[in-house]
């Protein structure tokens, strides 16, 4: 469902003729959003060739955001469809607790359809099972995060930086001091810069095998952090509502996890 314009929640732009809008997630939202985190799982693309469970997949990198923090997640439509999502956390033991006893029904689940699996989604639950632990990154266990992902027709520097304003005012409205994010990257740093602009700077980098595969590029999971602004600074982070802005194809946004 589209929200109005005037709404304090929603935030309207224009991006090659089509209207888009970020807003709040709404219950309804839950499906589209699980769907989305499936078709672009694997660098941008359908999970399935690496894993083609998509109801463990979504539940594994949804279900915490959408059941525990709802009022933290953000989407952005266009013609009431759901193109794109910021999935937040700004309880990070919260997070941790629900981490932890989650991951028992869904090891589970994986163990029971294991035998049923291909041969590419059982090396993929192998790899969480022997190689996720020593390759991820540490992350801040004691601030907030986020997760933003967009359909490939989304992806346009205009789209992700009204995403980024809108969640960064909503962190310092409720007083939120700093904000991390781990995404996947690959050597060219440009993927980055959207981010390096608005303040975040790069706490450690890992490179993970789960899609050398699929891919020749080394691909990388990057971890980003950001002192949020004062109130008094909220300039940084204004976006006008009804502004246009061009999305300049050249540039490359970066892909997330």
């Amino acid at each position: 469902m589209l929200m109005s314009p005037a709404s304090p929640n929603a935030e309207r732009q224009t991006l090659n003729a089509e209207r888009f809008i970020v807003r709040s997630y709404q219950p309804a939202d839950r499906d589209a959003i699980r769907d989305l985190c499936c078709r672009t799982g694997f660098l941008g693309q359908p999970i399935d060739p690496v894993f083609e469970d998509r109801d463990l997949f979504a539940d594994f990198l949804t279900d915490y955001y959408l059941t525990r923090e709802p009022d933290s997640a953000f989407v952005v439509t266009i013609d009431g469809m759901v193109k794109g999502y910021l999935l937040g956390c700004r309880f990070p033991h919260r997070h941790q607790s629900f981490s932890l006893f989650h991951s028992v029904p869904l090891a589970a689940k994986a163990l029971l359809r294991f035998p049923r699996y291909n041969a590419e989604s059982r090396r993929f639950i192998q790899w969480i099972a022997l190689n996720s632990w020593r390759e991820v990154p540490d992350a801040p266990r004691n601030i907030g995060h986020f997760h933003i992902n967009f359909l490939p027709e989304l992806k346009r520097i205009a789209v992700i930086r009204a995403v980024l304003e809108h969640y960064l005012r909503f962190l310092s409205d409720h007083g939120v001091k700093q904000i991390s994010a781990q995404m996947v990257t690959f050597d060219d740093r440009r993927t980055l810069g959207l981010f390096e602009r608005y303040g975040f700077k790069v706490l450690n980098r890992s490179r993970i095998s789960k899609f050398e595969r699929f891919t020749c590029e080394p691909v990388y999971l990057t971890t980003i952090i950001k002192d949020v602004v004062e109130k008094g600074d909220r300039v940084f982070y204004q976006v006008a509502p009804h502004t246009r802005a061009r999305a300049r194809g050249s540039e490359s946004p970066p892909q997330e996890n």
